[in-house]
């Protein structure tokens, strides 16, 4: 099989990258059609979640601050603000990005599944077993990343932008403005748990190496810090709930291109 995707003309392979990019399409329909038939619970719920005081990660934080014997220190309260439209578009292109941002999602595995498909037949028999299980790989670092952009990331955003003060200026924020604070943070916070991932693939082809990790550790520590410090509340609680995942991540990685040099030593 690999040998034909490599005899294939250019033509040819435009035609199967645009099998694949059809059946990717298909697929994040099939995802939004979802977000559709429960369209209530996921508006109501899902998106508008982390605006309710019962939210799930107020209450861990408010029950944590108690155990600690802290008392009512780490007790976030969602900030009181009105989500507004000032375009006569804007309710339906919420509504849109919903669907849309809903939909790529669900359909991730099967969408990654596809570009894998039209990649793993131009590679070599080795580079395909050093890459086994990467669909599931990929997809379970990525909803692992979703999870802790909704559940962490995306609450102390919302309680700090929306508490912050700036003169007498009301904080009455448009729906629109809301849902990209929250779907790029979820989305975007899933592609970034991808690092181990494209660390693996850096240095297999020897772009980066563990020594060279390892010695921009002390670097990457303070880009990770001061991303944690613009992203959460000024404490430093909430900064080490989001620095240290990716920290781990980090430091996951050093050891992933630890194991490749280590395997590429020993093959030669």
């Amino acid at each position: 099989m690999a040998e034909e995707k490599k005899d294939m003309s250019f033509l040819e392979h435009l035609e199967e990258l645009r099998k694949r990019l059809f059946r990717a399409v298909v697929g994040i329909v099939v995802g939004v059609i979802v977000i559709i038939y429960f369209h209530d619970f996921v508006v109501n719920d899902v998106i508008m979640g982390p605006r309710r005081a019962d939210f799930v990660t107020y209450q861990a934080f408010c029950a944590w601050s108690h155990k600690l014997g802290l008392g009512e220190e780490l007790c976030l309260q969602p900030p009181n603000f009105s989500l507004q439209s000032t375009t006569m578009g804007g309710n339906m292109n919420a509504d849109v990005m919903v669907c849309l941002v809903g939909g790529l999602i669900i359909a991730f595995p099967f969408v990654f599944w596809q570009l894998w498909s039209f990649i793993r037949p131009g590679l070599k028999e080795r580079e395909i077993k050093a890459v086994n299980g990467i669909v599931f790989f990929v997809s379970g670092l990525f909803f692992l990343g979703v999870t802790f952009g909704y559940f962490v990331l995306a609450p102390l955003s919302i309680q700090f932008l929306g508490n912050y003060q700036f003169a007498d200026v009301e904080n009455n924020a448009t729906v629109l403005s809301y849902l990209k604070l929250t779907t790029s943070l979820v989305f975007g916070t899933g592609l970034i748990f991808q690092l181990p991932i494209l660390m693996y693939f850096l240095a297999k082809i020897g772009i980066v190496t563990a020594s060279f990790l390892r010695k921009y550790r002390k670097h990457a520590f303070v880009v990770n810090l001061i991303i944690a410090a613009v992203l959460t509340p000024p404490d430093v609680t909430s900064q080490l709930l989001v620095a240290l995942p990716i920290l781990l991540l980090y430091e996951l990685s050093i050891l992933i291109a630890a194991r490749v040099e280590k395997k590429q030593a020993l093959a030669s």
